[in-house]
């Protein structure tokens, strides 16, 4: 039978904090891969390994944190700055409306900034819940328009961007989900809502007019929050990048004060 070791306090004290630096560490880590596939972290994590071994040593949380970064060079302040507030943006109104947590904002991806947000399994898809939704998507946009007065093309642009799954949302509120002010209860789906916007002018002013809303709306929260948005955007500025622990702080001290 093995006895049980003797501990004292400090060496308890140590273990604990040695443990919560090295959890600190994988989340900063995991933070910092946000928007990477699995492919690119195994490579990541192959190429430290070999760095380590050439080096003739233990592999470090360093290795790992350089090869998800790679060799691209800072990005530079202004634009850095104005990477925070778009994404501060979005956090602080997907937590205002009470959408799900936000997991993790990250400024150094290379490609842009970058959120990731859970939902509510219990939220219902209801109008509110679509245009609360509408209002996040577009709060990255009301951030800039805010704070810098103009806006970049950082939210549209492709596919998958804030502006294009905003137009999409819009549009099917009016064609697919029952939530139109013409002829709501007819299902008309389209693969191109563009290709429709052409030809049906006055429902591409009625889509445009609820991304308005949505981004007013946006401003909005945005001015009533700003402390807290610009506490958020200052420490993700100096950060770069934050896990849901740093950002849910900031949102939530927010909240407490009178």
């Amino acid at each position: 039978m093995t006895e049980p070791q003797k501990t004292n306090a400090s060496e308890l004290s140590a273990a604990a904090q040695h443990a919560n630096s090295a959890d600190a560490i994988l989340r900063r880590l995991a933070t910092r891969a946000m928007g990477l596939t699995g492919a690119d972290i195994e490579r990541i994590v192959r190429e430290a390994r070999l760095k380590a071994r050439r080096g003739k040593r233990a592999i470090r949380y360093e290795d790992i944190e350089e090869g998800i970064r790679g060799h691209r060079p800072p990005v530079p302040h202004n634009l850095r700055w104005r990477y925070a507030f778009h994404e501060a943006g979005h956090a602080v109104v997907h937590h205002t409306l009470d959408l799900g947590p936000v997991r993790g904002l990250n400024i150094d991806t290379g490609e842009g900034g970058y959120n990731l947000v859970g939902f509510h399994i219990w939220a219902t898809d209801t109008r509110d819940w679509y245009e609360n939704m509408l209002t996040m998507l577009m709060a990255g946009r009301a951030a800039e328009q805010l704070l810098l007065k103009r806006v970049s093309s950082g939210s549209g642009g492709s596919d998958d961007s804030d502006l294009a799954r905003a137009t999409r949302l819009a549009f099917d509120m009016e064609r697919t989900l029952g939530f139109g002010t013409d002829h709501p209860l007819l299902y008309r789906p389209h693969r191109d809502p563009g290709a429709v916007f052409d030809r049906d002018p006055e429902l591409a002013a009625r889509v445009h007019a609820n991304l308005v809303a949505a981004l007013d709306r946006a401003e909005k929260i945005l001015r009533t929050r700003r402390p807290t948005f610009h506490a958020l955007a200052k420490a993700l500025f100096d950060a770069q990048a934050m896990d849901e622990g740093a950002v849910l702080h900031i949102l939530t001290d927010g909240d407490l004060r009178p």
